[in-house]
């Protein structure tokens, strides 16, 4: 997938060994994103939770290695500016309000999309939308399903951090609303046809 940002191309690339230098020096830049997390506190089985930096960012590798680990990687020239983590139910098992979802769940998807990240040098230019059609697009070169977002609903206001992108970002990516869970956050779901 490509599309034009202001300042150049911007391509996605499927997270892997190939692409890991990349996303590791993306997650480096801001310490470790979100205090540390490497982008592993969705992902995290309760028999591989670590606490530290070092620790997930260990974790993060060995699940990349591993295929248990998925994210479109957004990319400048060669350099990784944004991602969009995704994957199975198995894979992501931890997401906010998790007792509230399985207590009102009608359907468990085939993809979760979890996070979404952007440098901070790449905000507001669009790249997380880039990022969320990215994810889709590998979605469906894996043979789609249905897919369920969890984003943010800020009815219009201004949230400085927003993990999970906003309800209308995924609206506008043809994302229907299911519910709410908690206080602002929505459970949004469409299906991916498959790629030909």
């Amino acid at each position: 997938m490509t599309t034009t940002e202001a300042a150049g191309e911007l391509t996605v690339r499927a997270l892997g060994p190939e692409t890991w230098d990349a996303f590791a020096a993306l997650v480096e830049r801001p310490n470790g994103v979100f205090g540390g997390c490497w982008c592993t506190w969705f992902q995290t089985m309760p028999s591989e939770k670590t606490y530290t930096a070092e620790r997930n960012r260990e974790l993060k590798e060995r699940l990349v290695r591993e295929g248990r680990a998925h994210a479109a990687l957004v990319f400048d020239g060669e350099a990784a500016v944004a991602w969009c983590e995704y994957g199975s139910c198995a894979e992501l098992p931890n997401i906010y309000h998790r007792k509230q979802y399985d207590a009102e769940a009608d359907l468990y998807p085939d993809y979760r999309i979890t996070c979404l990240f952007v440098d901070r040098r790449h905000r507001r230019h669009g790249v997380s939308v880039v990022a969320l059609h990215g994810a889709l697009d590998l979605i469906a070169q894996a043979g789609g399903g249905v897919v369920e977002g969890y984003p943010h609903d800020t009815q219009g206001k201004k949230q400085s951090v927003l993990y999970n992108g906003t309800r209308r970002m995924f609206e506008d990516a043809g994302f229907e609303l299911v519910r709410t869970k908690g206080q602002k956050n929505t459970v949004m779901r469409r299906t991916v046809t498959a790629a030909r």
